[in-house]
C-alpha cells in the first residue's frame, strides 16, 4: 500500500518555479594545510573512550498489502455427460459408463490414481497416534508431603502490663511488616496504668517494634491502606476513628470527633475500593455502620443502622462485631452481629428498607470472623460459638458446610488466599486449626498448639505461607506452613467449586422438603381447627335444636292449657244456666201449688 500525501494548494501560491539542470562540479574555496599547526600536534597514547554496551536499535516501517476476503457460494451440478446423454435417465447413464470403462485410457488413468492413493494411505498409517508406548511400566505412587507448620518469630508486647492482641494487619507491599493493635476488651476491667500504644513490627527484628502508634484510646482494630502503605486506619475503644501517616511520626494525623463517632468500641474497620483511596467504613456494637473519608474525618459521610425490622431505630439495632467487603462486589457488604446473625447490606440503596437485603442465622453467639472466599465470593466463612460455617448466598435458611462443635470457643478464622479449599481457625485453648475440606471434612488437616493462653486473632499473608496469631497476653506468633498448604493443588478449583455447588443444591432440596413439611403441618393444624369448629358447631346446633324444641313444646303446652281452661270455662257456663232454670221451675211449681191451695181455701 502506497503512502500518498495530497497538497491542497494552488500552483500559483508556491512561489517561483525552480529550474534544475545538470552541470559539472565547481571549486569555490580551496583551503591549503598550515604546516605550523602540524608542529603543535600532540599524540595521546593510550586513549580512553566510554562506550555503552547496549543493543543498537533502529526503527523500521513496512507497509503490507491489504488482504481482502470475500465469501462466495458454489453450486455443484453433475456434469461431464455428452449432449446426447440425459443424466436423469438411468439407462442412458449406465450404458455410457460401461462404454467408458472399456476404454484403455480410462483404465490407465485409474491405475495411476490408484498408485498415488495407495501411497498416501500407507503414509498415513505409518504412525499410530493412539499407540501407548509405556504399557509395561508400573505406575509410581506419588507420596504427598504431610501437612506441617513451624514457628518463625514471636513478637511480645514490650509493655509490663499485658494486653490482648486484638487485631493484625500485614503491610501491603511485600508483607515485610506487621501492625498489631493492643487493647483490653474486658468492660471496665482495664488495669490502672495500662498503655494505649500499638506497634508496627519488622519481621526481621522481633526484639523491638519498628514504630509505636499513640492513640488517645486503646486500638481495637488496625488496617493498612492497600493503596498507600504509609496510611493506617485504627478503630479505638472509645468509638473514635483514628488515622496515622507513618512518614509524620507516631501521633495521630486525623481523628474523628466524639460527638459523631461510635458509642461502643470499633470492632471492625475496612478500607473501601475507591478512586481516591481515602474512603473506609467502620462498625461497632452500638448497631451502626459508618462511612468515612479520612480527608474530612471529623464526621461520617453516611450511617447505616443495623435494624432488621427496617425501622431504623437504634434501640432495636443489632451490634456489629465483624465486617466483610469484597472489591469485586462494590455495592455489597456484610456484617456479623453479636446475636449470631449475618446481615447482607446494599451500599447504593436509596431507602432504609432497601439497605438491609437479607439475613443469615446459624450461630448461638457473636460472629467473630466473617470473610468471603477469595476464589468464589458467593461463599463466605463465619466463625462463632464452637463451630465454623461455610455459607452460600443462594441458600439463606442454613449453612452448606460446617465443622464439628469443639470443646473450646472459636475466636477467629480466615480463608487461605492461594487455596480455595483451605481455611484457618483459632480457639480459646491456644490451638490453630488448618482445615482442608478437599482432603478431610470431619477433622482439621493440621491442629497446632501455638501457646498456652487463648488465641484472639489471626491474619494470613498474601502468599499463604505465613500466618500471624495474636494471643490474650499480647504475644504475636509468626508461623510458616508447609508447601502443601500454601500451593494450589491440581484441579483444586474445580473440586472446590463442584463441592460448593453440590452442597448448595443439597441444602436447597432440604429447604424445599422442610417447607413442604411445614405446609403439611400447617394444613393439618388448620384441618384440626376446622374439625374443632365443626364439632363446636355441631354441639351448638344440638343445643340450639334442643332449646328450640323445648321452647316449642312450652308454647304448645301453654296453648293447650289455655285451651283447656277456656274449654272448662265454656263447660261450666251452660251447667250454671241449667241449674238456674231448674231452680226457677221448682219455684214456679211451688207457687202454683200455693195458688191452688189458696183457691181451695177460698172455695
Amino acid at each position: 500500500m502506497e503512502i500518498v500525501y495530497v497538497y491542497l494548494k494552488k500552483r500559483s501560491e508556491f512561489g517561483k518555479q525552480c529550474n534544475f539542470s545538470d552541470r559539472p562540479a565547481d571549486l569555490n574555496i580551496d583551503i591549503l594545510p598550515n604546516p605550523e599547526l602540524a608542529a603543535q600536534f600532540v599524540e595521546r597514547n593510550p586513549v580512553d573512550t566510554g562506550t555503552q554496551c547496549s543493543v543498537s536499535m533502529s526503527e523500521h516501517e513496512a507497509n503490507t498489502e491489504r488482504f481482502e476476503m470475500e465469501s462466495r457460494g458454489v453450486n455443484h451440478v453433475e456434469g461431464g455427460w455428452p449432449k446426447d446423454v440425459n443424466p436423469l435417465e438411468l439407462e442412458q447413464t449406465i450404458r455410457f459408463r460401461k462404454k467408458v470403462e472399456k476404454d484403455e485410457n480410462y483404465i490407465n488413468a485409474i491405475m495411476q490414481l490408484g498408485l498415488i492413493m495407495e501411497h498416501c494411505i500407507k503414509q498415513n498409517n505409518a504412525i499410530d497416534i493412539y499407540q501407548e508406548y509405556f504399557d509395561d511400566e508400573e505406575e509410581v505412587e506419588v507420596t504427598e508431603e504431610a501437612s506441617s507448620a513451624k514457628t518463625i518469630n514471636v513478637f511480645r508486647d514490650p509493655q509490663e502490663i499485658r494486653r490482648t492482641a486484638t487485631h493484625l494487619s500485614w503491610h501491603p507491599d511485600g508483607n515485610r511488616k506487621l501492625a498489631v493493635a493492643y487493647s483490653c476488651l474486658d468492660f471496665q476491667r482495664a488495669p490502672v496504668g495500662m498503655s494505649h500504644e500499638s506497634y508496627i513490627w519488622d519481621l526481621e527484628n522481633p526484639n523491638r517494634p519498628e514504630m509505636a502508634l499513640k492513640p488517645s484510646s486503646p486500638l481495637v482494630t488496625l488496617e493498612y491502606n492497600p493503596k498507600d502503605s504509609h496510611v493506617i486506619l485504627g478503630g479505638c475503644y472509645n468509638g473514635q476513628i483514628a488515622c496515622w501517616d507513618t512518614r509524620k511520626g507516631s501521633l495521630v494525623a486525623e481523628l474523628s470527633t466524639i460527638e459523631f463517632s461510635h458509642r461502643d468500641p470499633v470492632y471492625g474497620s475496612i478500607w473501601l475500593q475507591s478512586k481516591t483511596g481515602t474512603e473506609c467504613f467502620s462498625a461497632s456494637t452500638d448497631g451502626q455502620v459508618m462511612w468515612w473519608d479520612i480527608r474530612k474525618i471529623s464526621e461520617p459521610t453516611e450511617v447505616v443502622i443495623l435494624d432488621i425490622t427496617k425501622k431504623e431505630q437504634l434501640e432495636s439495632a443489632l451490634g456489629a462485631i465483624s465486617l466483610e467487603f469484597e472489591p469485586t462486589l462494590p455495592t455489597k457488604f456484610m456484617v456479623g452481629t453479636e446475636q449470631g446473625i449475618v446481615i447482607s447490606c446494599n451500599r447504593k440503596a436509596k431507602t432504609a428498607a432497601e439497605k438491609i437485603v437479607c439475613t443469615f442465622s446459624g450461630h448461638h453467639g457473636p460472629i467473630y470472623a466473617l470473610q468471603r472466599n477469595p476464589f468464589y465470593p458467593k461463599n463466605f466463612l463465619t466463625v462463632g460459638d464452637w463451630t465454623a460455617r461455610i455459607w452460600s448466598e443462594d441458600s439463606r435458611e442454613s449453612s452448606i458446610m460446617w465443622t464439628k462443635y469443639h470443646m473450646a470457643y472459636l475466636t477467629d478464622g480466615a480463608w487461605s488466599p492461594v487455596r480455595p479449599a483451605v481455611f484457618f481457625t483459632t480457639k480459646m485453648d491456644g490451638t490453630l486449626d488448618i482445615w482442608d475440606f478437599v482432603f478431610k471434612q470431619s477433622d482439621p488437616a493440621l491442629s497446632l498448639k501455638v501457646c498456652d493462653e487463648a488465641l484472639f486473632c489471626l491474619r494470613v499473608q498474601d502468599n499463604g505461607c505465613l500466618i500471624a496469631c495474636g494471643s490474650q497476653n499480647g504475644t504475636t506468633t509468626l508461623l510458616e506452613v508447609s508447601s502443601g498448604l500454601s500451593t494450589l493443588q491440581r484441579n483444586e478449583r474445580n473440586i472446590a467449586s463442584s463441592m460448593f455447588e453440590r452442597e448448595t443444591r443439597r441444602e436447597k432440596i432440604l429447604e424445599a422438603r422442610q417447607k413442604e413439611m411445614r405446609l403439611k403441618e400447617k394444613g393439618k393444624a388448620e384441618g384440626k381447627d376446622d374439625d374443632q369448629r365443626d364439632e363446636e358447631l355441631a354441639t351448638n346446633l344440638e343445643e340450639m335444636v334442643a332449646q328450640a324444641e323445648k321452647e316449642f313444646f312450652d308454647i304448645v303446652f301453654t296453648e293447650l292449657k289455655k285451651k283447656e281452661v277456656e274449654a272448662m270455662a265454656k263447660k261450666t257456663k251452660p251447667q250454671k244456666k241449667a241449674s238456674l232454670e231448674m231452680d226457677e221451675e221448682v219455684e214456679g211449681d211451688y207457687t202454683g201449688e200455693e195458688e191452688e191451695v189458696s183457691d181451695e181455701k177460698s172455695v
